[in-house]
C-alpha cells in the first residue's frame, strides 16, 4: 500500500479523519465513545498534543489539533492504536478497526480553524442524527458552551479568541457563530472522495509546497506530486532563465537540440511523476516515445555536464522562488 503524505512541522494544525473499514461502525456504545476521549486525554498528557475540537460518529471520528512538537504520526499511532487494542479486547474481536490510515489535512492558523470546528461540531446536524449541535453528546461542542473543569483539556480558548478577545462576550459570539450558514466552499472541498492534503489560501499553499516538496517528494508517497511545482510554473521559470517566449520553448528541428524543452520535459517528470503523454501534451509532442528519448538523452548529458547541472540547479531556485512570491 502506498504511504500516505505526511506534513509536520512545529504548532501545525490539523484536520484528521479516520472511518471504520468497509464503513463498519467503530462506536458501539457508550463506553466506546467514553474510551476514545479517554486516549484522546491520554495523547495530550504524552505527547504535548492540543485537541480543539472533534465529533465522533458511529463510523468515523473527525478532529481538529495542534502539534507543538511536530509528531501527529506518533500521536495518531498511539490514538488509532490503543482505542483499536481496546476496543477489540472489549468487544471479543481481532484485526483491524479503521480503514487504513488516518487522513490529515494542514490548515493555516486563521478563519479556516473556525470554519472547521463548526464543520466538526455541524456533523451530527448534517448527518440528520440531531436537529441541533447541542443535542448530541460525542462532540466537544458542548465543551465550548461551559466552563466546567471537566473541559479544561479541551485546547478551545485560542479559537475562542478569534471570535472575540472579550472572554465575557465569547460564548455568545460562538453560539452566534454555529447559527451561520457553513462555507459552500469548504462543504465542497470536504466532501470530495480525495481530500487535499492542505487546506488554505494560495499563498499558504504554496509555502507549505516550497517547504516540503523536496523532502517529502516520492515515489511511495503518490501524494506528494500535489507539492510538486506545476508543469506551468516549470515552463515559466525555464522561459525566465533562458529569456525565451513559449514558442521558442516548443520550437524543435530534426538533429537540433533544443535545451530549454529538453529540461523542460525532464524536470516535469523528475519534479511530478508525471506520465510520458501528459508532458508530450504539454510541450507539443504527440509521440510519448519521444518524450521518453528526450529525457533519457537529457538524463545521460547530465550526469557528465557539470555546467548543464548548475544550469538545471538554477532554474529549480527560480521554480522555488515563485512558489514564494
Amino acid at each position: 500500500m502506498a504511504r500516505p503524505l505526511r506534513i509536520e512541522y512545529p504548532n501545525a494544525w490539523y484536520h484528521v479523519m479516520n472511518r471504520g473499514r468497509r464503513g463498519e461502525r467503530v462506536f458501539e456504545h457508550k463506553d466506546d465513545y467514553e474510551l476514545f476521549i479517554g486516549i484522546l486525554q491520554e495523547a495530550i498528557e504524552l505527547f504535548a498534543l492540543r485537541v480543539s475540537a472533534f465529533c465522533l460518529m458511529p463510523n468515523h471520528y473527525h478532529l481538529l489539533v495542534q502539534t507543538p512538537d511536530a509528531n501527529l504520526s506518533r500521536c495518531m499511532r498511539h490514538i488509532n492504536g490503543v482505542y483499536t487494542q481496546r476496543y477489540n479486547s472489549g468487544h471479543s474481536l481481532d484485526g483491524p478497526l479503521f480503514r487504513g490510515r488516518y487522513k490529515a489535512i494542514v490548515v493555516p492558523e486563521d478563519s479556516y480553524l473556525l470554519q472547521l470546528v463548526r464543520y466538526i461540531h455541524r456533523n451530527p446536524v448534517r448527518a440528520g442524527m440531531v436537529e441541533k449541535a447541542e443535542l448530541y453528546d460525542w462532540s466537544s461542542h458542548k465543551g465550548y458552551l461551559s466552563t466546567a473543569k471537566k473541559w479544561d483539556w479541551l485546547h478551545k480558548g485560542f479559537i475562542l479568541s478569534m471570535l472575540d478577545q472579550d472572554p465575557q462576550r465569547r460564548e455568545k459570539r460562538y453560539r452566534a457563530f454555529m447559527g451561520e450558514d457553513e462555507d459552500e466552499s469548504l462543504l465542497r472541498i470536504l466532501s470530495l472522495k480525495k481530500l487535499p492534503s492542505i487546506l488554505g489560501d494560495s499563498q499558504f499553499v504554496d509555502r507549505i509546497k516550497s517547504r516540503f516538496f523536496e523532502q517529502k517528494r516520492h515515489i511511495e508517497v503518490p501524494e506528494s506530486k500535489r507539492l510538486a511545482p506545476d508543469i506551468a510554473r516549470i515552463k515559466s521559470a525555464i522561459r525566465e532563465h533562458y529569456g525565451i517566449d513559449e514558442g521558442r520553448l516548443y520550437y524543435t528541428r530534426r538533429g537540433v537540440l533544443n535545451e530549454a524543452r529538453a529540461m523542460g520535459l525532464y524536470l516535469s517528470r523528475h519534479l511530478r511523476g508525471e506520465s510520458l503523454n501528459t508532458i508530450g501534451s504539454q510541450f507539443e509532442i504527440e509521440n510519448y516515445s519521444t518524450v521518453s528519448t528526450v529525457i533519457e538523452r537529457f538524463k545521460a548529458r547530465l550526469r557528465s555536464d557539470r555546467t548543464l547541472a548548475r544550469r538545471v540547479d538554477k532554474v529549480r531556485q527560480i521554480i522555488m522562488s515563485q512558489e514564494q512570491t
